[in-house]
């Protein structure tokens, strides 16, 4: 069976056309500026890259543009658009009607748009892309696989904020969480390497990237996640402030004259390590700062490494113990400095790291010690490979 996977976000499309039966990425490629002046794909198969460069107006003309390339008479991978047997589509939003992957039906996109509330950048893209697909694959079967799907599992007591309930029955505002298709992937293959059921231990999975969150995962479930009602909650990002006193929001609306839009703007677009460091929202550029001595990108870094060690703590003690920790995506995975100052703050918990095997990059490797109390491990993560994976199982 061959899966194409596909990603929309508002002015961008990823794709990955995987074969189940190896699970090997046949090709894969990444379509930029959707709409806007200069777009362009990158196709890539067996590693050599082509770069396509056309002015796309919308996903409709993207996906044209990724079906020539898959079925292209020098370097396509498939014969015919009938190879492909389904798509399965990434949504970061599904609100708290879906806890579960499903088949696309009218239903299903009427949920997706009442949850455009909470995620109105990348929900209307997901649907783009599903009618895109539905135009240039018809009749193949498109499933999606929702981010905050995962986290239903989580109990109420986790998930309701301290507001008055109405807030809940009107609005549906609670936490829901996000990068639940990276956390389970990961949960599920930290679990296969250390030859253990997921059922039996209790991980903390750290996904640190531009937009970073964690998840507290007891019996396979997702309990607790540090992202709220939106992807702005948690621990500070590239360019998102993380957990903020509410206050200070309307402290500075007020005294600053800023509306709710422009506030959320400074939140998502202007805070976080680049609000803190002046820098940039790049881990490396902050680093290289950092190392000129510059103090403000010193500390967005250490802010940053502060607050995720405060998120392992608090997960730990509500699951009443940890098992295994896990680092995936941008920084998780290639962040040496940053892992091993998040373990250095881990000491009560027994945490000890391995020098030697923390120095690595993209790597699946357990950096703790022998006789560390906790293992730790950084497992690169795949969600286009769970998605596949999700959209295989509901076809079949």
């Amino acid at each position: 069976m061959k899966i194409l996977v596909v990603n929309c976000g508002s002015s961008s499309l990823k794709y990955q056309l995987i074969d189940m039966e190896t699970e090997e990425v046949m090709a894969k490629g990444y379509l930029e500026r959707i709409g806007i002046d200069g777009s362009f794909l990158t196709h890539t198969v067996g590693g050599e890259k082509h770069k396509i460069e056309k002015n796309i107006n919308n996903h409709a003309e993207g996906m044209e543009l990724v079906i020539e390339q898959l079925l292209h008479k020098d370097y396509g991978v498939i014969k015919s658009l009938d190879e492909i047997d389904a798509v399965g589509h990434r949504i970061v939003h599904g609100g708290d009607r879906f806890t579960k992957s499903v088949l696309v039906t009218d239903e299903v996109v009427k949920g997706i748009e009442e949850a455009i509330q909470f995620a109105p950048l990348h929900n209307p893209a997901h649907l783009q892309g599903i009618y895109a697909c539905q135009k240039e694959l018809p009749g193949k079967p498109n499933v999606v696989v929702f981010d905050t799907a995962f986290h239903q599992t989580m109990p109420e007591k986790a998930y309701m904020y301290a507001i008055p309930y109405e807030y809940y029955d009107k609005y549906k505002i609670r936490k829901y969480g996000a990068h639940g298709t990276s956390h389970k992937f990961v949960s599920q293959r930290v679990a296969e390497l250390m030859n253990t059921p997921i059922e039996k231990i209790k991980i903390i999975s750290c996904h640190l990237g531009q937009g970073a969150s964690l998840c507290a995962i007891q019996d396979g479930k997702s309990v607790d996640t540090s992202m709220g009602l939106t992807p702005l909650a948690g621990v500070p990002m590239g360019s998102r402030s993380g957990d903020v006193d509410p206050s200070v929001l309307t402290f500075l609306m007020e005294k600053e004259n800023i509306t709710p839009q422009e506030m959320n703007t400074i939140l998502n677009k202007k805070s976080g390590k680049l609000g803190l460091s002046g820098v940039s929202i790049d881990d490396r550029d902050i680093e290289v700062a950092a190392k000129e001595g510059n103090k403000r990108a010193r500390l967005a870094i250490d802010n940053f490494v502060y607050q995720v060690a405060g998120y392992i703590g608090r997960f730990a003690a509500q699951m009443n113990g940890v098992d295994v920790i896990t680092f995936e995506a941008g920084i998780g995975e290639n962040g040496i400095d940053v892992r091993r100052e998040i373990c250095e703050y881990l000491g009560y918990l027994g945490v000890k790291i391995d020098e030697d095997k923390n120095n690595c990059r993209g790597k699946e490797i357990e950096i703790s010690t022998p006789d560390s109390k906790v293992k730790v491990y950084v497992v690169p993560t795949n969600e286009e490979l769970m998605i596949a994976r999700e959209t295989m199982e509901l076809v079949k």
